[in-house]
């Protein structure tokens, strides 16, 4: 069953998925991947790879942060809070639909998907503990929130434990 047999590749820490057979059945990888609910980004040689980006986490994020906030999320709503221009944006949310992260409505609502749900939370609860972690060892609030934001995208999901390990024990002293 191909859906079971590359599920795991979906999972995988770094979002890379490097398929390189071709499946009977299907015009092309691409197709295959569909069918697994999986998107690409790339297609070389045969090998499909999925890379999710800082830029792509911010937007997913952001598109979290605004839907507390708003009943609904719009193109614009994001221009707003980022400070881009809207084909910039338009840009962006395409290549978010394109691999599954969001679904846009016929009125231009933006609503994320489970994966793209998942990984705004994952990234937004980083940035609230490092955040919070950064100001509780001194350092001012906007220069917590500028670092916060740049660590939360390149720490590992190890460190990240760790961090929060530390940090719940460190808060809850206070």
């Amino acid at each position: 069953n191909l859906t079971k047999k590359y599920r795991q590749y979906a999972a995988c820490k770094y979002f890379f998925i490097y398929l390189t057979v071709k499946h009977p059945g299907y015009t092309n990888n691409l197709q295959a991947m569909k069918v697994c609910g999986i998107m690409c980004v790339a297609c070389l040689k045969g090998v499909l790879i999925m890379e999710r980006t800082e830029s792509q986490e911010n937007y997913l994020e952001t598109i979290l942060i605004l839907s507390k906030k708003k009943p609904v999320v719009r193109s614009v709503d994001i221009a707003n809070e980022l400070g881009f221009t809207k084909p910039s944006i338009s840009i962006a949310m395409k290549n978010l639909r394109e691999q599954n992260y969001i679904t846009v409505t016929s009125e231009g609502y933006i609503y994320l998907t489970e994966s793209g749900r998942k990984i705004a939370e994952d990234i937004y609860e980083r940035h609230e503990l490092l955040t919070a972690a950064l100001i509780k060892l001194g350092v001012n609030a906007a220069t917590a929130e500028e670092d916060a934001c740049r660590i939360e995208h390149v720490i590992s999901d190890e460190t990240f434990q760790a961090v929060k390990k530390i940090a719940a024990h460190y808060l809850s002293l206070q």
